[in-house]
């Protein structure tokens, strides 16, 4: 698959998920990322591999290479001249130098190493395991229940003299990269004193991460402090100020790392960049013509060379792929650009999303509340225009039920003036025995009984309650007649007596007793 023609749908989900996980890992586009994965077979753990550690060459690719660059047989390479276009031209061989892949090293300290008995060979020497950890058991208990012993023999010893073991120290302790780098500057600065030079201060691993990812190169310095020109070196080389400014300049773009063969990890390095002799420095890029993960070893400087010269074979190295960087540089700025952009429009469309669902919420929300507001309403309405028809409905019903105007002549009579809340005053006379009620009842269905539309088919409204929203008082002095009290008419009015009818709040309306 091209990278020019690079198209998600026409992967599986199971190369998708490859491509994501190296990607995410990698940071590198997938586009790029395809053809990696391509010629690892769709295996991450390869991809990823070859990424940081450099893709080591193709056989089968060299095998093509070698065929075409070999000589041709004399019948197809014997050039024919003729009169019109004189010697057939030859095959031009490629220009470019074929580089060394430069790996990517990553020391395992000794005592790290951890060896692995065969199964065969540990489940035979069991017994003997067994025995082992029994004794040295019983010896542990022995020597703790007897740790006074060697107190009391080394005190009888007295004056004897003890030979002092000496501290080997023909070996360097093994440390991690870091620290192993922070040794050498610090045994360098010992040695040579003050300088200029920056080293990096962790491994070589993190030196070689850092040029692939940036783009820079990286000087690889190599010191053997047995090597009789290693100090003649360092001083006349090393640290002239020729090369300290060339490698601290910031356009040249140099990552220095130095490192002592006398440690693991710089021993390991000088057999990877093939060091055949010391003190040895060797110039490592990325050869994006190679592949997009390829760190090669584009210049080696052995033995004792002299400042200028020193400068001269930087320069040239550097100078010869810069361009190939530069474009590189220029490759990845453009993605990342893309990348930015693409990040910013997707951003830009999940707040625009994001907006939308809010908005749509919203509307949501008010949809709702309007739907329950004209529910509320309309439950309203319909109650009042319940309760008006049940109101109606009660008086019809309550008119039919209200005792005849008594003659005047008859005793036991009381005379009643009631002014209504229109300003109307009626007159009407009540037995001195009915109940007050009788009273409110009249003036609550006074409409209905002046209109002469009394029915007396009319039922009680089913599940209603009368409340009466008025109340009854005497004017002078004031006293209010309410439907408490159970005392009739003519023992709380008299023989007559003039009533006002005040409208009241619900809170104190007069239940229908």
């Amino acid at each position: 698959m091209a990278d020019g023609d690079f198209d998600p749908t026409q992967l599986s989900d199971s190369q998708k998920e490859a491509l994501s996980t190296y990607t995410a890992v990698t940071n590198q586009e997938p586009s790029a990322a395809i053809s990696l994965l391509e010629r690892s077979q769709w295996n991450v753990q390869i991809a990823i591999a070859k990424f940081f550690d450099g893709e080591p060459p193709d056989p089968v690719e060299e095998a093509r290479a070698s065929m075409a660059s070999s000589p041709a047989t004399p019948a197809s390479s014997s050039r024919q001249e003729t009169l019109m276009n004189g010697f057939s031209p030859s095959p031009r061989p490629s220009n470019r130098p074929r580089l060394d892949a430069a790996p990517r090293i990553v020391p395992q300290p000794e005592h790290q190493n951890v060896y692995r008995t065969p199964f065969i060979l540990a489940l035979l020497l069991t017994p003997f395991n067994l025995i082992y950890r029994f004794l040295s058991g019983s010896l542990g208990l022995f020597a703790y229940l007897f740790s006074f012993l060697p107190r009391m023999l080394s005190g009888r010893a007295g004056s004897r003299a003890q030979p002092r073991r000496q501290r080997d120290t023909t070996g360097r302790r093994p440390l991690n990269a870091r620290d192993t780098a922070a040794r050498f500057i610090r045994e360098f600065e010992e040695e040579y004193g003050q300088h200029e030079l920056n080293f990096f201060s962790n491994g070589y691993a993190q030196a070689y991460d850092l040029a692939k990812k940036d783009l820079k190169f990286l000087l690889v310095v190599l010191l053997s402090p047995e090597h009789d020109d290693t100090s003649t070196f360092v001083r006349s080389t090393l640290l002239s100020p020729e090369v300290a400014n060339y490698i601290n300049e910031p356009q040249n773009k140099i990552i220095l790392w130095a490192g002592s063969v006398q440690d693991s990890e710089a021993y390991q390095i000088s057999n990877a960049l093939n060091c055949s002799k010391f003190p040895f420095a060797a110039v490592v890029a990325h050869t994006p013509e190679d592949s997009s993960t390829s760190m090669s070893t584009i210049a080696r400087i052995s033995g004792l060379v002299p400042p200028s010269a020193f400068v001269a074979r930087l320069r040239s190295a550097i100078s010869h792929h810069s361009t190939t960087l530069e474009r590189a540089r220029a490759s990845r700025t453009e993605q990342q650009a893309t990348r930015n952009l693409r990040e910013e429009q997707n951003s830009a469309y999940e707040r625009s999303l994001a907006q939308d669902r809010e908005r749509a919420r919203q509307r949501r929300e008010e949809e709702e509340a309007r739907s329950r507001t004209e529910r509320a309403k309309k439950a309203k309405a319909e109650a009042a225009e319940r309760a008006t028809r049940d109101l109606e409905q009660w008086r019809q019903w309550r008119a039919q039920s209200i005792p005849a105007e008594p003659s005047a002549s008859g005793e036991g009579i009381t005379r009643v003036s009631i002014r209504m809340t229109s300003g109307e005053r009626v007159v009407r006379k009540f037995r001195a025995e009915s109940d007050m009620e009788d009273l409110y009842a009249f003036v609550e269905c006074y409409d209905v009984l002046s209109s002469g539309a009394v029915s007396s088919s009319t039922s009680a409204p089913q599940g209603y309650q009368h409340r009466y929203r008025f109340r009854l008082v005497s004017p002078m002095p004031r006293v209010v007649h309410d439907l408490g009290g159970g005392d009739p008419i003519g023992k709380r009015i008299g023989r007559s007596g003039n009533l006002l009818v005040e409208s009241i709040d619900d809170d104190d309306v007069y239940d229908d007793i």
